[in-house]
């Protein structure tokens, strides 16, 4: 299997695009999973300012084909031209996939650099493409590794301590902008109740915030503020609110945006200043609201801006634990995908040994001297399987898998197929040699097939190194 990713987010792109990109992205595994493709799982890492996603190709030969079929999907869902899609998306393959997702599940990669809610976005990713069946057994040890590393990387630094995220960098502005960060004087209007709006509920209560209103078009404010704090807004209220309001918050990314024109239509005839915060990647908001009298819109452009600066030993000590987290889960994957290599090679040599077997016996039946005959070729194949196996670590640790592979199809023509292989097999325990007549010959095994000698037939296992 090999791992691969297409990355767009505010580094490489601009926000606009990736909005346009995001569009049907929950869809968008289970689509391509759907159809005949080489695909075999796929994960979409979707927020406010980037749009990923991971997925897994059968084989090297199959990547280029993986790669079209999630670009031809997300093209379909986007409606935006396949090339264009394809140049907005930086494409990663083996390691560099796991130190990129790991850099972002510990919030290297942000716009505010050690964000926390991203670790939480990475986790809930994994989560949903569990429960539409679009993750592989890779893609869930590559999420898993990266929830680790984000939980390591904030265990072992000051990254994050402070509790930075894109929502309060905003509520800084917003503050700052005001000319006060005494909140319990503001009356807010919250759009939306997703993961962003209970991030912005919870540091708004934090704060102490003095009148918090929050309005859903799809109708979840009630059962929202049932449990966070607020007063729900329907369309009836919501004009009100928003005339009265001190601060504007948009998380929900809904296609019924405010425009300038409605915006100035409500709060004609008001003096007080108001602050808009546009958080969602898609606009709740109107731009040219930002030219109203009165008005200043703070967008994820203006947090990237402001967003400060974290201190240059940190990100050195955060950047050294992502790379050994990536170093070591590139190590189990070529071990893994070495293990499969080993596995194809006694299998191969226990069919060779199986048919030497059967025409040793099909000659001399079921007797002692076939039996010998067995022992001692089992023991010869462990011994020329001990290099082999011992070599194969030497490689897997070196990550030169690849060579090995290529070795065992050109020496033994193996079809070194993917598969999910992590064990190899145990030495079988040594055969007990069967009761004898008289005449040296075994008991039958039941049917009195000669073919059928109470021999282990169990694969052949190397050498103890």
């Amino acid at each position: 299997m090999v791992l691969l990713s297409l990355v767009a987010t505010h580094s490489n792109v601009d926000l606009e695009t990736v909005a346009r990109l995001s569009v049907g992205a929950p869809q968008v595994p289970s689509a391509v999973l759907a159809d005949d493709r080489p695909v075999s799982g796929a994960v979409v890492l979707s927020t406010c300012n980037r749009f990923e996603i991971y997925f897994e190709a059968p084989s090297e030969e199959d990547v280029e084909a993986a790669r079209s079929a999630i670009i031809s999907t997300i093209s379909s869902y986007s409606g935006i031209p396949e090339p264009s899609v394809s140049s907005a998306f930086v494409t990663k393959k083996g390691g560099s996939v796991a130190k990129h997702l790991f850099a972002v599940g510990a919030g290297l990669d942000s716009a505010v650099v050690g964000e926390r809610e991203i670790a939480g976005q990475v986790r809930r990713a994994l989560i949903e493409a569990q429960a539409s069946g679009a993750a592989s057994k890779g893609l869930v040890r590559l999420f898993q590794a990266a929830s680790r590393t984000a939980k390591d990387v904030g265990a072992r630094t000051v990254l994050g301590s402070d509790g930075r995220s894109i929502v309060s960098v905003a509520l800084e502005l917003a503050g700052d902008i005001s000319g006060s960060a005494d909140w319990s004087q503001k009356s807010v209007v919250l759009f939306g109740t997703g993961a962003y709006a209970g991030a912005t509920m919870a540091l708004l209560n934090e704060k102490e915030a003095g009148g918090v209103a929050v309005f859903s078009s799809s109708g979840r404010a009630e059962a929202f503020v049932a449990s966070r704090g607020g007063r729900a807004l329907d369309a009836d209220s919501l004009a009100g609110a928003i005339r009265e309001a001190d601060v504007i918050i948009g998380c929900s990314g809904s296609d019924a945006r405010i425009e300038a024109s409605d915006l100035a239509s409500i709060r004609e005839g008001s003096s007080s200043p108001l602050v808009i915060i546009d958080l969602a990647l898609s606009h709740d908001f109107d731009p040219a609201v930002a030219n109203l009298d009165n008005v200043e819109l703070i967008t994820l452009e203006s947090v990237r801006l402001a967003a400060p600066e974290e201190q240059a030993e940190t990100l050195r000590q955060a950047g050294e634990l992502v790379q050994e987290a990536a170093d070591a889960f590139e190590e189990q994957q070529n071990t893994r995908a070495m293990d499969a290599a080993i596995v194809a090679l006694r299998k191969h040599t226990q069919q060779v040994l199986d048919a030497e077997m059967k025409r040793v016996r099909s000659q001399h039946g079921c007797t002692a001297a076939a039996e010998e005959v067995e022992l001692a070729l089992r023991r010869m194949v462990r011994q020329l399987l001990h290099t082999p196996t011992v070599r194969a670590r030497e490689l897997a640790a070196e990550g030169r898998q690849d060579d090995y592979t290529a070795a065992l199809e050109a020496l033994y023509g193996i079809d070194l197929r993917p598969t999910d292989a992590t064990e190899v097999p145990e030495a079988p325990a040594a055969p007990s040699r069967p009761a004898l007549h008289p005449a040296g010959v075994p008991h039958p095994a039941g049917s009195g097939d000669p073919a059928q000698c109470p021999v282990s037939h169990e694969p052949p296992a190397a050498a103890s190194a």
